[in-house]
């Protein structure tokens, strides 16, 4: 049919189909003392409004295609929120039960909505070793093991997280800028979008520099620079979504060139700028990375023949509470007294 035809119908058959194709966007006001091109990929376009949409539906699938989950199954995961969003927006569609282990440093919105969206969600102590079995991790395990008819995706070690941003993120990154491309940045949390795109652009081109952005009180930036896995680096921070106390599978630091090391200030104070400057409303992850990229990109003659692409991994919207209510910042040092 044609599109003026009365009858034609334009529509998608799920909101999985909705997923990717998130567009690139300038950044203006705040690279406006770089040269280059400051492009910043923003996610919450997304029907889960965050990246991990990509990998909550690539991890379910390919747990089907292998048998590792039966119709009216139970998926266990534990998450900061947005993968288990991802997962739960699939889950949905496809008939599945979910319940979600977190920490008590997530944002209270982030529980909410997986509960609204039909999960069981269990919040555990932020502050134990990875092995503790009250951690979140020991308990979706757990969890896993005790429930018959059950996945644990394990974002954190299972190579489809990687691969979703591989096969996406990555051509639509390269597609989108023409292949033009010269620098890309991502947080570091599980690994996978920094790895997967980073592994993609530099197929493509292997002079495409990629830049971490980790948060200070993980161990990625000493363990990249100095391979050297030390505990003495861990302590707490309020940064959600990257940093870790761990090294996951899906961590590939030969795919990185550069870590950058952000504090909470400083990626709290970035994520409101972009609301105010930019009309960017992202969460605070999203505020790391771009103070992260600017700080490299000053630091390293980032030229006018540069393009470089952050990636923003999700929306405002879930931090409402924390980082754009002043009475919590300035509860935590993180806005000046006057």
């Amino acid at each position: 049919m044609l599109k003026n035809d009365p009858h034609f119908l334009m529509y998608y058959n799920s909101i999985l189909e909705t997923i990717g194709d998130t567009p690139l966007i300038r950044l203006n006001t705040l690279a406006d003392d770089l040269e280059g091109t400051i492009l910043v990929k923003v996610e919450y376009f997304n029907p889960g409004q965050s990246v991990k949409d990509r990998i909550g539906l690539k991890m379910i699938e390919d747990a089907e295609e292998k048998g590792l989950i039966e119709p009216g199954g139970t998926i266990i995961e534990g998450t900061s929120g947005n993968t288990g969003m991802g997962l739960a927006l699939a889950a949905a569609i496809k008939g599945y039960d979910c319940i979600f282990t977190t920490t008590d440093k997530q944002s209270k919105s982030k529980i909410d909505i997986l509960r609204a969206m039909g999960a069981e969600v269990r919040v555990c102590p932020t502050n134990v070793e990875p092995d503790d079995p009250r951690s979140y991790y020991s308990v979706a395990k757990r969890l896993s093991e005790e429930i018959p008819n059950s996945y644990y995706p394990n974002q954190y070690d299972n190579p489809s997280n990687t691969q979703a941003h591989y096969e996406t993120t990555g051509p639509e990154i390269w597609d989108q800028t023409g292949g033009a491309i010269t620098h890309y940045v991502a947080g570091m949390g599980t690994g996978g979008t920094i790895s997967g795109v980073s592994r993609y652009l530099k197929e493509q081109n292997e002079k495409t520099q990629t830049i971490g952005v980790d948060s200070d009180g993980s161990v990625y930036k000493k363990y990249f620079e100095t391979g050297e896995f030390d505990k003495e680096e861990i302590h707490p921070y309020l940064t959600e979504g990257i940093g870790e106390d761990i090294i996951p599978g899906n961590m590939d630091f030969d795919l990185v060139d550069k870590v950058m090391q952000v504090s909470d200030k400083d990626a709290f104070l970035m994520t409101r700028a972009l609301a105010e400057k930019e009309g960017l409303f992202v969460g605070g992850s999203c505020g790391a990375a771009v103070y992260g990229a600017l700080e490299y990109a000053r630091d390293n003659d980032f030229g006018k023949d540069d393009l470089m692409v952050i990636i923003l991994p999700d929306s405002g919207a879930r931090y409402v509470s924390k980082i754009f209510n002043d009475e919590w910042m300035s509860e935590h040092g993180f806005l000046d007294a006057e």
